[in-house]
């Protein structure tokens, strides 16, 4: 992309230099290259990072919640940043980890990105976020003028398919062009926004499909945080290779995309964000039943997603026990409230350290806590109002409050639980307690219809939440399945003997194996 070199060089001229102690806090400014744009606007923020041994000069800088104070953030919000007028961010104020003016002498990589669409909360950089070269820089000392000059691409399959080893990016690049999207518009959604609103996702279909002389079980499955349309049909494309290849039995997969500008909506019908799972069981699956051999019938009818597509597809098979013949969850977010990611949301006064003061652990791997809540919440109110994990579940969860926002369940700043909040999050959304509840009603229609698999080391403790579940169930004399899987965490759950799909395989045979019993496939 043309650089504005005039405009570069008046730029990198202006400086200014970190506080001395007791000094006034530091503002690093940051300017739009003509070239991007007469205005622009979104959430503006500054990176920096000690210039390790090694690190590539130009590598881009990013936070991550595997090593939450490696990466200093400080942002603001801008409305109308145009070229020649550099905005002021101030790096004391609205920062994580500290200020920084805290950081210790040495040399730093700084860097600034302006998040357009507000979803580095939810995906990181993307395609339209704004961005500075990386800048070496000595502090104590002085900080350029960080110029926006380039803009992120679009990610796209030629560049997820690069990424792959040769043996998995081949089949992919068939199966890709089989896939069917899917977008089915709501009128439920429709009059709730008020504005044309679908359900997207892209549709898997089994070898033989185009013969058209039997139907075909169907699984709908939801992605987890961070999940997309693009990532919907890169499943769809693999699951179509494993259909093709004799690895899965013959079914119609329909992955679903529940991202939206708050996070994700998880298809949970909310004041928030819309009756999304009466959606999805009146509107979208009757036309997809319409449109495609499909069972039609809930014995034919599965779910299956991860993380907080495991919660989502767990709160569907509840709330629709009728609609769907099973949920395969793994490792899904909290269903049972008193283990809330370590918090005991009905017992605990501070969703950020327990009654001895010490942190809630959030993230481990290899056994050690890598970040806390306290760590996870903060630097995700930096990084932005929307999009964030703590913020998506309160856009699920919560009521409304007068501003027209979800209430918050806790409070950023101090941690303090709202039990008002909190009593409403039970009523709507506790798994466990919803089953607990209502089980002579929801029993002949949900009995046997649970199979969740987490890891005995997930990474973000969604074994304890389970095991809650499951002590539930068994109390009511429910019959489940539950798979807690030994040394296994969030990211290789799926792993065995080598093959990164073995749990998919292995879903996809026992919901064969309930829709087709005279058929299913060992």
């Amino acid at each position: 992309m043309l650089r504005n070199l005039t405009l570069t060089t008046t730029l990198l001229l202006a400086s200014v230099a970190l506080p001395a102690q007791d000094a006034p806090p530091l503002a690093i400014p940051v300017a739009a290259a003509p070239s991007l744009g007469t205005t622009n606007a979104g959430r503006l923020l500054v990176f920096a990072t000690a210039a390790e041994p090694g690190a590539k000069p130009e590598e881009a800088i990013d936070v991550s919640p595997f090593s939450p104070n490696a990466t200093y953030v400080a942002a603001r919000e801008v409305s109308d940043l145009r070229p020649g007028t550099p905005a002021l961010v101030d790096t004391n104020t609205d920062a994580y980890p500290a200020a920084f003016s805290t950081l210790p002498p040495g040399t730093y990589r700084v860097q600034a990105l302006l998040d357009r669409d507000h979803s580095y909360n939810y995906s990181g950089r993307d395609g339209g976020d704004l961005l500075s070269p990386v800048v070496t820089v000595t502090l104590p000392g002085p900080v350029p003028t960080l110029l926006l000059d380039h803009v992120e691409p679009a990610a796209d399959d030629t560049a997820m398919l690069a990424r792959l080893p040769a043996e998995r990016r081949k089949p992919l690049e068939a199966a890709l062009a089989r896939v069917e999207p899917v977008e089915v518009h709501s009128p439920l959604l429709t009059r709730f926004w008020g504005r044309p609103t679908s359900i997207q996702g892209w549709v898997a279909l089994p070898p033989g499909y185009a013969e058209g002389k039997t139907t075909y079980p169907t699984v709908y499955s939801d992605g987890g945080f961070g999940s997309t349309l693009a990532s919907a049909r890169m499943s769809a494309a693999s699951m179509t290779a494993m259909m093709a290849k004799g690895d899965a039995p013959p079914m119609i997969w329909v992955y679903l995309d529940h991202h939206i500008a708050t996070g994700t909506h998880e298809f949970a019908d909310s004041v928030n964000n819309g009756p999304v799972g009466q959606a999805l069981v009146e509107e979208v699956i009757p036309a997809l039943e319409q449109r495609y051999w499909m069972d039609a019938r809930p014995s034919g009818r599965f779910l299956t997603g991860h993380s907080s597509g495991g919660w989502s597809t767990l709160w569907l098979q509840v709330a629709y026990p009728k609609t769907f013949g099973g949920s395969w969850p793994t490792a899904p977010d909290p269903a049972d409230f008193h283990d809330f990611t370590n918090v005991n949301l009905y017992e605990d006064a501070n969703f950020y350290a327990g009654a001895d003061g010490k942190d809630h652990p959030l993230v481990r791997k290899d056994g050690k806590v890598v970040a806390t809540l306290r760590q996870f919440g903060r630097l995700e109110q930096v990084l932005g109002p929307y999009g964030g994990q703590f913020a998506s579940f309160e856009w699920v969860f919560s009521p409304k409050g007068a501003d027209g926002r979800p209430l918050p369940v806790f409070d950023r700043a101090t941690g303090a639980i709202d039990k008002q909040v909190v009593a409403y999050w039970r009523d709507h959304y506790d798994v466990a307690h919803i089953v607990a509840r209502d089980w002579q009603t929801l029993k002949p229609d949900l009995d046997g219809k649970i199979h969740l698999t987490v890891g005995t080391a997930d990474t973000f403790y969604l074994d304890g939440p389970a095991r809650r579940l499951k002590a539930v169930l068994d109390g009511l004399g429910a019959k489940s399945s539950f798979r807690f899987v030994p040394g296994k965490d969030h990211g290789n759950l799926y792993e065995a003997d080598g093959d990164r799909a073995a749990l998919t395989k292995q879903i996809a045979r026992e919901m064969y194996a309930v829709a087709r019993p005279d058929r299913a496939q060992r």
